[in-house]
């Protein structure tokens, strides 16, 4: 369900705000407000602008953290901001000549690691660099080429240009090397290089001897900064760990007090006026239940004034959504917010897709023994990872179980259990109409819904007008009353009756708009609308909404198809398991039993989602709302 909520300003002197924000706020969970937007007609009201003037010594905190692995959580201190500003500062001290030194030695390393890079692809070239960069009557150029333009190059450049080139390395890609030209033909062949798609890479001229000789020596150059970083490190930590308690309390209270800044944020302002006190203005919303301990907890203190709104339909912020559910029902919040949160006004449907979605699952999955694997494995997986579908795939377990009876199906065997209803192959005709009888149902029901949102939201003429409404109620379920009757052998109603039952509704709902204008006492048709593009238009919306009626209840032949599915896969595994010879292998059952439950477990999983989604969700719910966002738990 969706909690109640009520709107509250509270108010007081402009520097009195960090102590209600620590002594009230912070004990409850406010959902704020931006109080500008919401006082925008109010003169003499400006935004709380402060600059944080802990920014600095937060930062330096968190780098002395990150220095002591410091992850611990918050804990209790008597230390105050002066302390902890003081502590901070004398540990960043202590420190900040080996940071400076680590800082050198990181600049000197990545410049290293630089220069590494660019001669290791050249460490087959069995020449002194410093002699081959000195060269001054033959160009060299160092680069990689793509192996296709590389084999053209070998096999029409090579013998008629006048260069030499010197393959070093090679990947799956490229093939690195260098090729020397004389001077006075370097221009030509660096054109045609270019041509083939030549990257050419530059050397620096700090390598001395072979590239491999340069290679090695930068490894140990690289090997020793790392030796002396790591040894900065360590003095680091020591120096550190003497103070590290007094740091990580001194984080937190630095931390805290930044975090009050925050929600100057969401504040406002009187302005100054001479002679006179500034107050600051904050709005938000809390449920009913800490709406009145925070106001029996302000009401005696003589700073803070706190007035609570009880007629939301006249305040302009949309009260935000904070949904509130039995433990058993919280996994199946995850797919209402994958959809979208209720708005305030609107039916919270966790417990019709808790209900419907585990009830269709165990239908298309109905397996007494995988069922209950489901249920054993989600639950643990609930319980040790906290994960909502894990809690979703144990539930609908359970339906799984008791279809499973249902359909004689035992780890796909269904030799062994007596079938309580039918066992879907027996009759596939039977299964699919089942399914889809099942399917408008579902849909009737989802109607209901809508008419009871449109009831709670007061929108009348989505109440009477709506395809999902009282006239597509009445015109859908006398379609489906009908088949009904049909396929039993009662006579239809009368054609008068079937005209009254299904053309009236089915009219209403296809002048939906002009009907709501008229309700509303307006023109039937807005300004410049012709009544015969009107009518076409409408006409097409008509029957759109027969076709999706129609196309929404065969949907669900999938509930059946998936049933059927389930006995068809076992059946294949109990053949590859020559199950018929009287010895079947009972590693190929096991393989089997689970390829099918992961497999169509999945499938199955997502295909229910997709009814609940398209088939139901879309014809009673918006999922407009916005999320009740705690600037407690927002902080944390």
């Amino acid at each position: 369900m969706v909690e109640k909520m009520k709107f509250l300003r509270i108010t007081g002197p402009k520097e009195d705000i960090d102590r209600v924000n620590t002594n009230y706020l912070q004990k409850h969970s406010i959902h704020l407000e931006n109080a500008m937007s919401e006082l925008s007609g109010v003169p003499d009201i400006r935004p709380f602008v402060e600059i944080n003037p802990n920014k600095e010594h937060l930062v330096k905190a968190e780098n002395l953290m990150g220095m002591i692995g410091g992850n611990e959580k918050e804990r209790e201190s008597d230390k105050d901001i002066v302390d902890a500003i003081q502590i901070i500062e004398n540990a960043y001290d202590t420190v900040q000549e080996s940071i400076r030194e680590k800082d050198r030695l990181g600049i000197s390393l990545k410049h290293l690691g630089k220069l590494r890079d660019e001669i290791k692809p050249f460490r087959n070239l069995q020449h002194n660099l410093s002699e081959i960069l000195k060269f001054n009557f033959i160009k060299f150029r160092f680069g990689r080429i793509a192996h296709e333009y590389y084999q053209k190059f070998a096999r029409y450049g090579d013998e008629k240009l006048n260069t030499i080139f010197y393959e070093c390395e090679k990947d799956d890609v490229y093939v690195w090397g260098i090729y020397f030209v004389p001077k006075n033909d370097a221009m030509g062949v660096d054109a045609i290089f270019s041509s083939l798609h030549f990257e050419r890479l530059y050397i620096a001229d700090e390598y001395e001897g072979s590239p491999e000789e340069a290679y090695e020596d930068l490894m140990n150059k690289i090997g020793s900064v790392e030796s002396e970083i790591a040894a900065v490190e360590a003095k680091v930590t020591r120096r550190l760990k003497l103070v590290k308690n007094d740091i990580i309390e001194s984080y937190y209270v630095l931390k805290n007090f930044s975090d009050n800044f925050e929600i100057r944020k969401m504040a406002a302002c009187t302005r100054e006026h001479a002679g006179m006190s500034t107050f600051y203005i904050l709005c938000g919303w809390m449920n009913q239940k800490e709406s009145k301990a925070l106001m029996e907890e302000i009401d005696e203190d003589p700073k803070v004034f706190c007035m609570e709104e009880s007629g939301l339909n006249e305040l302009e912020v949309t009260p935000p959504t904070s949904l509130k559910n039995l433990k058993i029902l919280k996994p199946f919040e995850m797919f209402v917010k994958m959809y979208g949160l209720p708005a305030y006004t609107e039916i919270d449907p966790t417990l019709f897709i808790a209900l419907t979605y585990t009830l269709i699952f165990g239908i298309m999955f109905g397996d007494v023994g995988q069922g209950a694997v489901l249920v054993i494995a989600g639950f643990l997986l609930y319980k040790i990872k906290n994960l909502a579908i894990a809690g979703v795939v144990s539930i609908a377990g359970i339906w799984s179980v008791f279809f499973g009876f249902m359909y004689g199906s035992l780890f796909g065997n269904e030799h062994i259990l007596t079938a309580f209803w039918m066992r879907p192959m027996d009759n596939i005709m039977n299964t699919l109409l089942l399914s889809v009888g099942f399917g408008a149902f579902m849909i009737l029901v989802s109607m209901i819904l809508h008419i009871a949102n449109a009831i709670k939201m007061h929108d009348i003429q989505s109440l009477l007008f709506d395809p999902s409404g009282i006239s597509g109620l009445i015109c859908y379920g006398t379609a489906v009353v009908s088949v009904l009757l049909f396929y039993f052998g009662y006579p239809l109603p009368g054609t008068i009756l079937l005209g009254i039952l299904v053309g009236l509704p089915l009219l209403a709902i296809i002048f939906k708009e002009p009907l709501g204008r008229i309700l509303e006492k307006k023109r039937a048709l807005e300004e410049g609308t012709g009544f015969g593009m009107y009518l076409i238009e409408a006409l097409v919306e008509g029957f759109d909404v027969v076709l999706s009626y129609a196309t929404n209840t065969i949907s669900f032949v999938r509930v059946g198809a998936f049933a059927l599915s389930h006995a068809g896969m076992m059946g294949v595994v109990f053949s590859l398991a020559k199950a018929e010879s009287g010895h079947p292998n009972i590693l190929v059952i096991i393989v089997g039993n689970l390829v099918v439950m992961g497999l169509e477990g999945l499938v199955v999983g997502i295909q229910v989602l997709r009814l609940e989604y398209y088939e139901m969700f879309s014809r009673f719910y918006k999922g407009s709302g916005k999320e009740f966002k705690p600037f407690r738990q927002e902080k944390k």
